[in-house]
């Protein structure tokens, strides 16, 4: 089997080991949060990712970051902690 790395995009100054969140069983019934990092175009692809699960049923929430050369806010982490139960984040470019 071949051998992954998976990789944190949290901005932390150190490097913490944490483990991994097992991913939901189904996406029925709960928020996906869609977060615009204000990258050019992620919008677009968020947009797209929107309209997908739209047309099966699932419910999304959209959140931008205010400028993508910073962290997000910890308000806006914790208003999507507190809303939604995945993320998916646009890093289009």
């Amino acid at each position: 089997m071949k051998n992954e790395l998976l990789r944190d995009p949290t901005a932390e100054t150190a490097p913490l080991r944490r483990a991994r969140r097992a991913p939901p069983a189904t996406l029925a019934g709960i928020t996906v949060g869609l977060l615009d990092i204000g990258k050019t175009r992620s919008d677009e692809f968020l947009d797209r990712v929107e309209m997908r699960l739209g047309e099966r049923g699932l419910v999304t929430r959209r959140y931008k970051k205010p400028t993508n050369a910073k962290t997000a806010p910890l308000e806006l982490l914790q208003k999507i902690a507190a809303e939604a139960a995945v993320v998916v984040i646009g890093l289009s470019d």
